[in-house]
């Protein structure tokens, strides 16, 4: 069993990653439907939460359904984010989760996020803070270093958890990296290895199969897989990894019916929690990704992108279903 602190996950958990712009309540109401164990919010700007943001603040809102859940808050002052810890803990996630690891300049650039990979000491200082602003567990994501030349993810492991942490998701690649590459779990199955750390070690980058899961299971030892990108539009991932770890055999791919069905939940969900509108505008980015693999589609996608009601957009999905009806997606 891998726990977190208190938190029960069984025996491998599946970890929905926080993306912004898509771990939002619908996105994840799909996911924690299909399988997903532990998920985290989109990234929360410390910065914004404590001006009182609009953006930031709905950022918080999380769910019964949805637990194990965290709260995850990225930013660059040591004291504002002991702050805005304090305020997340106010909404009663079940832990509180550090972003050192997203590359995106508009992140780095300004010292947050992967930023602090270039400084372990103020990184310390800054998960200590949190740690101690809060009852809840902490955990962190980050990657395995800033470059090529600075992984230093095993020093990173070993001095967090020995100031409290209570588990680590380490992306298998370098911020310089990106999302370029091939995402290297070396260095992570090494920190699984390490006598000294008794926290669960989550793996993350690159896992959008059962079969890649499974070997990287098996390769590095990891306590848990955090997946990201792959559960995209296919929220089944979760069910289909964990069904192929306990039998060896796949389940069924999902139909249309069952794209379009989630699909549907999806965009009911995104209407109700930021209204019609708003609701209908954010679900654009999501309809390649629900289709992919149909041939042909690219009509449909362009009358989904500028559909501005609910009932034209179920419409279209229902002639989805009927257009495709019986196929698998290939």
């Amino acid at each position: 069993m891998v726990k977190i602190a208190n938190i029960e996950l069984g025996e491998f958990p599946l970890l929905l990653a926080p993306m912004e712009d898509v771990s939002d309540p619908p996105f994840r109401a799909v996911c924690k439907a299909n399988g997903a164990d532990l998920m985290y919010t989109e990234f929360i700007s410390s910065e914004g939460l404590i001006r009182d943001a609009a953006k930031s603040v709905q950022k918080l809102d999380i769910f019964e359904y949805e637990r194990p859940v965290g709260i995850q808050l990225f930013g660059s002052d040591v004291e504002t984010m002991g702050e805005c810890a304090r305020i997340a803990t106010r909404v009663n996630p079940d832990l509180i989760d550090i972003n050192y690891g997203c590359p995106v300049k508009n992140v780095a650039c300004r010292g947050a996020g992967a930023a602090l990979l270039q400084d372990i000491p103020k990184m310390v200082r800054m998960t200590e803070a949190v740690v101690k602003a809060t009852h809840l567990p902490v955990t962190v994501k980050t990657r395995l270093g800033w470059d090529d030349s600075t992984k230093n993810i095993q020093e990173v492991a070993e001095r967090l958890q020995d100031i409290g942490i209570k588990a680590l998701t380490v992306h298998g690649r370098t911020r310089v990296q990106m999302y370029k590459g091939e995402a290297d779990w070396t260095l992570i199955g090494k920190i699984k290895e390490n006598p000294r750390i008794q926290i669960p070690i989550f793996g993350n980058g690159d896992i959008d199969s059962p079969e890649k899961a499974l070997e990287y299971r098996n390769r590095y030892g990891v306590d848990g897989i955090m997946i990201g990108r792959a559960s995209i539009g296919y929220p089944w991932i979760f069910n289909e990894i964990k069904h192929f770890l306990q039998t060896g055999e796949h389940l069924p791919a999902p139909t249309v019916a069952d794209r379009v069905a989630v699909c549907r939940q999806h965009l009911d969900f995104s209407i109700r929690w930021k209204g019609e509108k708003v609701g209908i505008f954010e679900m654009r980015r999501h309809y390649t990704s629900y289709f992919k693999g149909l041939e042909n589609f690219k009509p449909f996608r362009s009358r989904l992108v500028v559909a501005e009601s609910h009932d034209e957009l179920l419409s279209i999905l229902s002639e989805v279903q009927e257009h495709y009806l019986g196929e698998l997606v290939g």
